[in-house]
């Protein structure tokens, strides 16, 4: 067999150096597409995961800084186009991608984080009804949140001006986008909040792109929102707009002119209203007023003169007097021969005849109790004599003074009735009138014989 050949031999780690190298330097940055897999965060704040296709799959990383850049939160089951860099990780011979930056396919970075947060916070309850609080119907001072210089406060100013113009209205100043827009939106309503003057917040700013209402669509404005213990209109962007901020709110306008309009009631409605609403009073004050007339004359017309009440007192008067003096002439008539009866019946009852009766009553009694008890005290003597002489019969001990004794055994003291009841050897104790006998069974005959 011819002598085989061998080249250069490399050692597993140094071979996988060298393949790590290839790897980088051939793919210092790719641009790669696939579905997010298995997607993890340990307590490092780095995410790993697996991208896939229908035919392959690769494990990715993206370490925690490059991730605090993204404007969406990556997940499982996410398709995603990213910048990488190819590299191989030594311990385990396995290449994979580190990735700089992520995009969602088809969708924008920026509505995924909306959605995100729009579904978080509402998991949450910052969007439930119950917790909006009720917008004053006549705010006496608004706090206008907003840009110094946009739009949107002017139209607020001339909105106000125009339907309520007593209203004191306080401009905060803030950054509606940019870097730091959405810390200043909440320190101004924390402002607000921590003075306690205003009664009604107004956030708003004018039209713009996605990426300009990105301060609106913040968790920190909503979570501002949703502390206040002042209430928020919202009045961000145009009709088609909605944003976090929106959904946080206490009531939404769909433009800042609109959120104007929502707080302050029209003046000159108002005026009109409490115009009417004086007429109504004094028309129905007169009403009443006519109507207490008409009943205080009939009231007039039914009164009597004093004179004529007196009199009808006085005949009112007289006849109960006459009506008392007759009851009481038969309340003395009837009182009188009740008496009379009751003299009569005392006078036919002497109390001399009653005691005699009662006392013969009582010696007849006396003398059938005596008898009673001597004939009771008889028959139980006699009851007495006959049980007595039953259980002379039946004592034991009148058996035995006639010559007859009881035996039992003695080791549990049982009666003997029947020969069969012992054994040789058993001991029996013999019972007779006087003395007992203790003897022990030598012989046991069966057959029964009479003395």
């Amino acid at each position: 067999m011819a002598e085989m050949k061998l080249g250069h031999i490399y050692t597993v780690s140094k071979l996988t150096k060298e393949i790590k190298s290839l790897l980088e330097e051939t793919f210092p940055f790719v641009w790669v597409s696939g579905e997010i897999s298995n997607y993890a965060v340990p307590a490092s704040g780095h995410s790993y995961f697996t991208l896939k296709d229908d035919q392959a799959t690769i494990s990715g990383v993206m370490f925690k800084n490059q991730k605090s850049r993204l404007k969406f939160q990556p997940e499982s089951g996410m398709k995603i186009i990213g910048m990488a860099r190819l590299t191989l990780y030594e311990p385990r011979g396995s290449y994979q991608l580190i990735f700089e930056h992520l995009e969602p396919e088809g969708t924008g970075s920026i509505q995924i984080a909306f959605e995100q947060l729009k579904k978080k916070l509402s998991s949450q309850g910052f969007f439930d009804a119950d917790h909006k609080k009720p917008i004053p119907f006549l705010p006496v001072r608004i706090s206008i949140v907003t840009s110094r210089t946009g739009a949107a406060v002017r139209d607020i100013l001339n909105v106000a001006l125009r339907r309520f113009s007593n209203t004191c209205l306080e401009i905060v100043p803030v950054s509606v986008q940019g870097n730091g827009s959405a810390d200043e939106i909440k320190a101004a309503i924390d402002l607000v909040n921590l003075q306690g003057k205003s009664d009604l917040i107004i956030l708003a700013r004018g039209g713009g792109s996605l990426e300009d209402l990105t301060a609106f669509n913040s968790e920190i404005v909503a979570i501002a929102i949703y502390e206040s213990k002042i209430p928020i209109i919202t009045g961000v962007g145009h009709e088609t707009d909605f944003t976090i901020a929106d959904f946080t709110a206490d009531l939404r306008a769909p433009t800042p002119s609109a959120a104007a309009e929502l707080a302050l009631p029209d003046k000159i409605s108002l005026q009109q209203k409490v115009s009417d609403l004086r007429e109504n009073l004094r028309g129905s004050l007169k009403t009443k007023i006519k109507n207490l007339n008409q009943t205080v004359s009939h009231l007039n017309s039914r009164l009597k003169s004093p004179a004529t009440i007196l009199y009808d007192f006085r005949l009112r008067l007289e006849d109960y007097e006459s009506r008392l003096s007759n009851h009481m002439n038969q309340s003395l008539v009837h009182n009188r021969q009740k008496l009379d009866w009751l003299a009569r019946s005392l006078q036919t009852r002497q109390p001399k005849k009653q005691i005699s009766d009662l006392r013969q009553q009582v010696n007849l009694v006396s003398r059938d109790l005596h008898l009673y008890f001597q004939t009771k005290i008889q028959n139980l003597s006699n009851c007495h004599h006959e049980l007595d002489s039953k259980l002379r019969v039946l004592n034991p001990e009148a058996v035995l003074e006639r010559g007859y004794s009881i035996s039992r055994r003695v080791s549990d003291r049982h009666v003997i009735f029947d020969s069969n009841e012992v054994e040789i050897n058993d001991e029996i104790e013999v019972i007779l009138a006087k003395g007992q006998l203790t003897t022990r069974v030598e012989r046991v005959n069966d057959q029964k014989k009479i003395i």
